[in-house]
């Protein structure tokens, strides 16, 4: 599967003498010059990577261990295209990428829908796509090979159960409950996932309310303004569902600006989802009271993939990455010593 590059010289050449199209110009940019070309001999196995962004703590985890693994150490040639947050940034990374014929795409798409057409394009070129941490939405799986990253559903039910014990250990499982949520990104596998997951719990709880739910788009920053705005409007919050830890700090800045209280001694129980290195430390500190962890380092996942794929053998069309959670309960500072994200 390894290629020349021959025909994206030829390609390049074409798109050279068309140069008055708007269109076509557009399409090209970005490819490769000459020079790191001639570079790039057939001993590679050349990946295309297309990420979302750098959003988080997790996201740029995440790409490191994509950039660790597809080295040319290890036999590989690596494009690499920052999404930041932009659908069509993605769109035009992924074109670029079959132009550039790559042996395989890596995407990791920022929303479900509308990827058929390109995938289309990639199927066409007889390039295979793997899907990282986030899924799309088609009537066709044949248009990419498989998806590997986290069952973002079971972690939004994992966190449900957890909450329900904890009120449960705490008296306080007759209680009203008044919940907020501050959700991912809108129509991205995580958020969609952990939200329908938390809503499976909810509805075994009468007395659970979902005062309300609001996109923080995964940032800091955001989560912190959405958070703002709760707080303004609701007194009575019980507890706050982060759908990444980034929001998750965001949240407790603003709850502490406000003069309240969170985590295991305050008025506000705090959850959140990644269980970056940070979000331990958080926990340890007493601002937040659970972390449900969303395995970050899937470059090992996808090159085991493309090593299947290379020897011909078939592969699975989804895998799951293993996963746990952490709380207060737990010896946290042990467990940060030997955590590698």
């Amino acid at each position: 599967m390894k290629k020349t590059w021959l025909l994206l010289l030829t390609a390049a050449a074409a798109a050279g003498a068309v140069c008055g199209c708007a269109e076509q110009a557009e399409q090209t940019e970005g490819l490769l010059p000459y020079e790191e070309l001639a570079e790039v001999s057939d001993e590679y196995i050349v990946v295309g990577f297309s990420q979302v962004g750098s959003e988080s703590d997790w996201r740029m985890a995440n790409t490191a261990s994509l950039q660790e693994t597809f080295t040319e150490e290890n036999g590989y040639y690596l494009l690499y295209e920052d999404g930041q947050q932009k659908q069509e940034n993605q769109l035009k990374a992924v074109r670029n990428f079959i132009l550039q014929e790559v042996d395989y795409i890596v995407l990791d798409p920022i929303v479900e829908t509308g990827w058929d057409g390109v995938l289309q394009e990639a199927k066409d070129a007889g390039i295979p796509v793997i899907l990282s941490d986030r899924s799309i939405e088609t009537a066709n799986e044949d248009l990419y090979t498989c998806w590997v990253g986290s069952d973002f559903t079971a972690e939004g039910e994992r966190a449900g159960e957890w909450l329900s014990a904890y009120l449960e250990n705490r008296g306080r499982g007759k209680e009203e409950i008044r919940i907020v949520t501050l959700q991912g990104t809108l129509g991205s596998t995580a958020q969609i996932g952990r939200t329908e997951g938390f809503a499976r719990v909810m509805e075994e709880h009468e007395n659970w309310k979902m005062l309300d739910r609001q996109s923080g788009d995964f940032t800091q920053a955001k989560g912190e303004e959405v958070m703002e705005q709760f707080l303004e409007a609701y007194d009575d919050i019980d507890a706050v569902v982060c759908e990444n830890d980034n929001m998750a700090f965001g949240a407790v800045d603003a709850i502490q600006k406000a003069g309240r209280t969170c985590g295991p001694d305050g008025d506000m129980i705090v959850i959140c989802f990644d269980a970056m290195q940070a979000a331990l430390e958080a926990m340890v500190k007493g601002e937040i009271n659970a972390a449900f962890e969303c395995n970050p380092l899937l470059g090992p996942e996808v090159e085991e993939i493309i090593q299947s794929l290379e020897r011909g053998e078939p592969v699975e069309k989804i895998r799951y990455v293993e996963e746990t959670y952490y709380d207060t309960s737990m010896d946290l500072e042990s467990i940060l010593k030997n955590r590698s994200y």
